[in-house]
């Protein structure tokens, strides 16, 4: 689909973010994004799912493209659609981050959505938990040096 991520690891070429996410998450040693209990992981899937199946796709740059003029009026609706659903699961699930207390994928998919929202002008003070998850998450030095704004190809006006 001519989409990133995509990425050559371990002599394969993986597209879309949580088939990579995974498998680095089962193919590498350290810390993992995927809990070892089944509800925890059940619930890490659902919150990384419902971000990167049900939010961030109607903010492609193929999709805001088609949009035209009103392509911020339509990145602010599903975003806000998106953190309607997102804000009751997160209440019950967060602990420090977004299930319990250790960094999982579902982490790894909310900062860069809350980096759209905002790219986008969405209030997320209306989403306190996903503002409080985010604000934790970023100031995480693996969040820091891997956050939207501080990529090679962010477009100036967006770099940190």
């Amino acid at each position: 689909m001519q989409q990133v991520p995509a990425v050559e690891v371990d002599g394969i070429r993986l597209s879309q973010s949580l088939a990579v996410i995974q498998y680095i998450d089962e193919t590498r040693p350290g810390p993992r994004l995927l809990p070892a209990d089944p509800v925890k992981r059940a619930q890490v899937r659902m919150i990384s799912d419902l971000i990167a199946s049900g939010i961030q796709p109607l903010q492609n740059l193929y999709v805001l493209q088609k949009m035209g003029a009103e392509k911020v009026q339509w990145a602010q609706h599903f975003i806000v659609r998106g953190f309607e659903a997102l804000e009751p699961m997160l209440k019950q699930t967060a602990g420090k981050y977004c299930v319990g207390d250790e960094i999982s994928m579902a982490d790894v998919c909310l900062v860069p959505q809350v980096y759209n929202a905002e790219r986008f002008k969405v209030d997320v003070d209306a989403y306190p938990t996903i503002k409080m998850l985010n604000q934790t998450l970023v100031e995480l030095e693996a969040f820091k040096v891997t956050h939207p704004s501080r990529q090679p190809d962010t477009p100036v006006d967006l770099r940190a």
